[in-house]
């Protein structure tokens, strides 16, 4: 990832997501991931069965990564990994929930200026008049 895509303001959301992860990575399932203590949403990403089972056998969040079309253990390089408490489905089956607990505390690979961990990966809000990105964890 870019770091001006990560850190900037300028808004570039990927509006082409989901078609790219249709057409090479069709086995996979939307999951939003939220921190057990604050219910805050730190992410949203992709399971396949592998990833699901893996993460109920190991404790820790694994998706699907359709960047990289591999096993992808939430925080395996940045050191940010996340217990697995939980598991729920949406009442159509196309989706999950993880309900999860920080190891070492931070949740986003992208540090505040301190160098800490974010506390999520939401971190910047739209201004609706400029439709620029604002950071609220400096």
């Amino acid at each position: 990832m870019s770091k001006e895509l990560e850190e900037g303001i300028e808004l570039k959301l990927d509006w082409s997501k989901l078609k790219k992860v249709a057409d090479t990575n069709p086995d996979v399932v939307p999951v939003a991931v939220q921190n057990a203590d604050t219910r805050e949403v730190i992410l949203v990403a992709y399971a396949n069965e592998l990833a699901l089972k893996h993460s109920l056998a190991c404790g820790n969040a694994t998706f699907w990564s359709t960047s990289r079309r591999e096993l992808w253990e939430k925080g395996a390089s940045s050191g940010e990994t996340f217990e697995l408490l939980e598991v729920r489905v949406n009442c159509e089956q196309n989706s999950l929930l993880y309900i999860v607990r920080p190891r070492r505390g931070g949740m986003c690979h992208t540090k505040q200026l301190s160098g800490e961990p974010r506390s999520g990966c939401y971190y910047r809000k739209l201004d609706p008049g400029s439709m620029t990105l604002i950071n609220t964890q400096p």
